[in-house]
């Protein structure tokens, strides 16, 4: 699992750093494709740290029940 927190942390890294710096471009150039290119990678952000929790949680649950039925 330490390999699988190091490269959700590495995706999420990413996508918001990128994002920030779009946002940082529309701030100060009002470029509204910068917007747009934020608000996607924003939203890419999002749907990877849920993806995260979810395996996150749902492996930690799997791996109980083995332990249980074990």
């Amino acid at each position: 699992m330490t390999f699988f927190y190091w490269f959700m942390a590495l995706v999420m890294a990413a996508t918001l750093l990128p994002s920030a710096l779009y946002m940082g471009i529309y701030v100060f150039t009002g470029a509204h494709e910068a917007l747009e290119r934020a608000r996607k990678l924003w939203n890419f952000l999002r749907v990877f740290t849920l993806l995260g929790f979810n395996i996150t949680l749902w492996g930690h649950v799997i791996v109980a029940f083995w332990q249980l039925i074990r």
